[in-house]
């Protein structure tokens, strides 16, 4: 009995001792960013051990780290009812909470998960304070609050200094992020993902360089540590994007390291996913194409893989495609929508419906509505609005333009936005010219261009045609007030242009527009002042009909 009994302890300790290095090994794999290797290891284990809820929830994590929602949250349904700690999947199920916005419904899961847990038991804490730092709804100050009590708990856990290090990271909070990773680095040397940490602040810096010196401090550690060589990559991208005279040369480095990043993870439909994500942002999108084919074999009916064709075939000029692609994408309310699935897909409908004869108007306006989507979802799409609506400007879609100009302009942070300022306001103009009655809605949008202008005139007051609309717009409202001084402004401002400039047919034409107008208003009330004007304008053009005709009416 006793052989038994020594036997069965040592069967059963000989078990538990796998089951831990089973997670021990999982949990390195997700590090290294290898998801589909952990998902096999957490698949075997909780298919031999089904009541352990702690395997089941990091198998639903691996999943939501994968971006599949469904079956993440069917793992941790079922986990939340094993009998050995099924409390960390309410933790999961406040995670999918957090993403769809229903705070209530995930603090009601996460105070679920900590209702029974001991004082000393962090590791609740820390996959909470995670879920606030990297919900699609972050609240990092809610992270740092959490992660700050645990901290206090237990200095020198490593994990808990980690995810307070990029909970504060996200929090722009960088001396307190690095003040974490490198005391966590400090406790623990293995710990490559803390010392990674140190970089990505550094790159966050754009102090590109010695971001990627501090990268090859952890390569020099271990150089099949796969995360490292995607920091690689993106730090390459940044670089490329603030440095153009380098921008191939950054870019070229930057795919070398994804692909590296790629053999040291896996070759998953995951991992092809992600280096498709970089493509994107690369804009390499002959390389953007061959991956979604290589995916569409090995998966041709997920769902994302739509997104890479579409975009792909909008490069191609195959819009068609691009149009039937991320339709079948965005209709499906399962799929994580991004603000560039809708700008591609309006600017797809855009460019088909400015090729069509006649010109689709009902598209456009279609387009408009996607861009209008885009935008709310990232404000950052704005800097790449004003190509499009300067094709529909030339196109005298006046109206369109302004519409795609005015949302553009929601962004004050783009390089163009004093250049969209001014477009959106001529836009409207335009758009508005020559209308007998304008309705209140076009009234409202001619108020808001001349404000529009204004925004360019306090950033560049020399810029003449700026008071130049002002004024045409101020025609339009019928306020004479302002046509005059704005006339006047603009008459200020290019008369002290160069003589070659003011030599030009151009802006011969405009300033021949604003004495005749000035001298139009000024007849009224200062005969003086409106034959000075009307001279003016013969003495660019002695021919000039108009101000022969109105200098007779005025003698």
């Amino acid at each position: 009995m006793k052989k038994v009994l020594i036997y069965t302890v040592a069967t059963l300790f000989s078990v538990f001792l796998g089951q831990a290095q089973d997670i021990k090994q999982a949990k390195i794999a997700i590090d290294a960013e290898q998801y589909e290797k952990a998902k096999n290891i957490l698949e075997t284990l909780t298919t031999a051990k089904p009541t352990d809820g702690y395997a089941k929830f990091l198998l639903g994590n691996v999943c939501l780290l994968k971006g599949e929602y469904s079956e993440a949250k069917k793992h941790f349904d079922v986990g939340v009812a094993c009998s050995s700690k099924g409390n960390f999947n309410y933790i999961g199920l406040g995670y999918i909470a957090l993403d769809k916005g229903d705070i209530a419904e995930a603090e009601k899961n996460f105070a679920s998960a900590t209702q029974n847990i001991g004082k000393k038991d962090l590791e609740e804490s820390v996959f909470i304070g995670k879920a606030y730092t990297y919900s699609e709804h972050p609240n990092y100050k809610k992270a740092v609050e959490i992660l700050s009590a645990s901290r206090l708990i237990d200095p020198a856990n490593t994990t808990v200094l980690l995810a307070l290090g990029d909970a504060y990271k996200f929090n722009k909070k960088q001396n307190d992020a690095y003040d974490c990773y490198r005391e966590a680095f400090r406790l623990d040397n293995t710990l490559l993902r803390a010392k990674m940490g140190l970089g990505t602040l550094i790159k966050n810096a754009h102090n590109f360089p010695v971001a990627v010196t501090s990268f090859d401090e952890v390569i020099a550690l271990n150089p099949n540590y796969g995360p490292v060589y995607r920091e690689l990559a993106e730090t390459q991208y940044l670089w490329a994007m603030n440095d153009a005279r380098k921008y191939d040369e950054h870019i070229s480095k930057g795919i070398a390291f994804y692909e590296k990043y790629m053999s040291l993870t896996d070759y998953s439909l995951e991992s092809r996913m992600r280096h498709a994500d970089f493509l994107i942002l690369a804009k390499d999108y002959k390389a953007l194409e061959v991956e979604a084919n290589e995916m569409s074999k090995l998966d041709k009916v997920n769902p994302r893989i739509y997104r890479y064709l579409g975009y792909s075939a909008y490069y191609n000029n195959n819009f068609d495609t691009t149009i039937s692609s991320l339709n079948s994408f965005v209709s499906n309310p399962a799929n994580r929508t991004i603000a560039r699935d809708y700008y591609y897909l309006g600017a797809a409908k855009l460019s088909k419906a400015l090729a069509a004869t006649p010109i689709d108007n009902v598209a456009i306006d279609d387009a408009i509505l996607d861009f209008k989507k885009s935008f709310e979802m990232s404000n950052g799409i704005a800097g790449e609005l004003p190509e499009l609506a300067k094709k529909v400007f030339d196109k005298k879609l006046y109206a369109q333009a302004a519409a795609i100009y005015e949302i553009a302009i929601g962004n004050p942070e783009t390089k163009s936005y004093l250049m969209d300022n001014f477009y959106f306001a001529s836009s409207v103009y335009w758009s508005c010219n020559g209308i007998e009655n304008l309705s209140p809605q076009q009234i409202e949008l001619l108020k808001k261009a001349d404000l529009a202008l204004d925004v360019v005139i306090a950033a560049s007051p020399s810029t003449q045609d700026a008071y130049l609309f002002k004024a045409r717009i101020q025609v339009l409202l019928k306020n004479d007030i302002l046509v005059t001084k704005n006339y006047e402004d603009f008459v200020t401002a290019a008369n002290k242009k160069e003589a070659t400039e003011l030599a030009t047919k151009g802006m011969k034409s405009k300033l021949m527009e604003a004495y005749n107008n000035l001298g139009v208003i000024y007849s009224a009330t200062d005969k003086v002042k409106a034959k000075d004007n009307f001279t003016k304008t013969l003495a660019i053009d002695p021919a000039n009909q108009y101000a022969l005709d109105q200098l007779k009416l005025l003698k």
